[in-house]
């Protein structure tokens, strides 16, 4: 019997990356935050668990479709010279969602929104498209927003993202829970829209300011 006919049990990065759709980069950063399952060869080369790569895209489907039918982009949408801001909101209430959905599109500015329902979803879209502000909550069936803001931490594609978080819990509870990342915003819930307005017009001035780099 060939050894070719019988399916691999783990893959590679390249291959772990294209089947996610994310950069080779954002693979191994999700093995070393325990995302995916994977280990070092003797000649140091990592190989991925395929299960887990399955069991991401299974509890995050790449179809392009995320709570509420909001379309998944997979580039910018504008030139620069158009530019949306672009937001995401993970948070698992859908009724939540709609509302940040709806308050949203009625800022000033242009925003074009991203909603993802779980932690997995949203760590899939940053490996493929950065926002320019990431909204999330804590609270969150599987890996939860602590896990999620973890990795993205070490993430250069979250970089340029601006992360504030939304969240019912308390400072106490956040501390026993290890804390969070520092520059992140803490807001509390209900949530406060007023706030994430500015916040997001903090975002789009910072686009006019000069660049810092010398002639």
């Amino acid at each position: 019997m060939s050894t070719s006919s019988v399916p691999k049990s783990f893959c590679t990065t390249k291959e772990a990356a294209t089947l996610l759709g994310v950069s080779v980069g954002t693979v191994q950063l999700w093995s070393e935050s325990g995302l995916l399952q994977a280990w070092k060869t003797a000649g140091g080369h990592r190989r991925v668990i395929r299960e887990s790569v399955e069991r991401l895209l299974h509890k995050s489907p790449v179809t392009g479709r995320r709570a509420g039918d909001v379309p998944i982009p997979t580039s910018p949408v504008l030139a620069p010279a158009a530019r949306q801001l672009s937001v995401l909101v993970v948070e698992d209430d859908a009724s939540l969602l709609r509302l940040y959905q709806a308050r949203i599109a009625s800022w000033p500015m242009a925003s074009q929104v991203v909603v993802a329902d779980n932690a997995f979803a949203a760590l899939l879209i940053m490996g493929r498209t950065c926002p320019d502000l990431l909204i999330t909550d804590l609270r969150m069936p599987g890996i939860d927003g602590f896990v999620m803001l973890s990795a993205l931490q070490k993430a250069p594609e979250a970089a340029n993202t601006r992360i504030v978080v939304v969240t019912g819990m308390d400072k106490p509870e956040i501390n026993a829970r290890g804390g969070l990342p520092l520059g992140m915003e803490v807001l509390g819930k209900p949530i406060p829209f007023d706030r994430l307005q500015q916040i997001a017009v903090e975002v789009v001035a910072s686009w006019q300011l000069p660049s810092q780099s010398g002639h």
